[in-house]
């Protein structure tokens, strides 16, 4: 599998996206004050997620039992507000076990790539592949968790009179309601199944 160049660790994308916000800037080509100010906005939720993400007990018992290398590869863009509430919950799973590497690839720099991983036909992200050391695919994840999924399908069928402004605020609640549970039990599906 051929990645573009950047490649980060989860430690490295966040530094990297902190030193984007410093000069007003994003990933991408669009460079748009929208895409930036998002960045900004998702700095913020990775600090505070990286300050509060708990791990439940089932999960790092699964986490700690892995015991084959797995290559865990996230497509993303720093402006994405899904991936900035599921890349630290990730992070934090990766680091919990010894046998996962988690790097981290920037979307619009490897189209290739994510050609094969779309969700209903579009290129959403983050997108989680997991791979094992003979780099046969184990899982994918992603773009966010089921529940979320949903708001957006059922927003897409039906807004009611709300914009994407307000949708995205409804989304947002979700995930800070939720408070990281969904996603973890997602991945201990994901794991089990392999």
């Amino acid at each position: 599998m051929k990645i573009n160049e950047p490649v980060f660790n989860y430690h490295e994308f966040y530094e990297w996206t902190k030193s984007l916000v410093k000069v007003g800037k994003t990933s991408g080509e669009d460079q748009s004050e929208v895409l930036a100010d998002f960045t900004a906005l998702n700095k913020r939720r990775m600090r505070r997620l990286n300050k509060t993400i708990n791990l439940g007990s089932d999960l790092l018992q699964i986490l700690e039992s892995i015991n084959k290398p797995q290559y865990w590869l996230v497509i993303t863009e720093a402006w994405c507000g899904d991936s900035a509430q599921s890349l630290p919950v990730i992070g934090k799973m990766a680091a919990a076990s010894e046998n996962i590497e988690l790097s981290v690839a920037l979307r619009d720099k490897n189209l290739s790539l994510i050609e094969k991983y779309h969700t209903n036909g579009s290129k959403s992200i983050p997108k989680l592949v997991a791979f094992n050391a003979d780099d046969e695919e184990l899982f994918s994840w992603g773009p966010r968790p089921v529940p979320a999924q949903e708001l957006l399908n059922n927003w897409k069928e039906a807004p009611q009179g709300r914009n994407w402004e307000e949708f995205e605020k409804e989304l947002h609640t979700w995930y800070a309601r939720d408070k990281t549970k969904t996603i973890q039990q997602e991945f201990i599906h994901s794991i089990i199944e392999i």
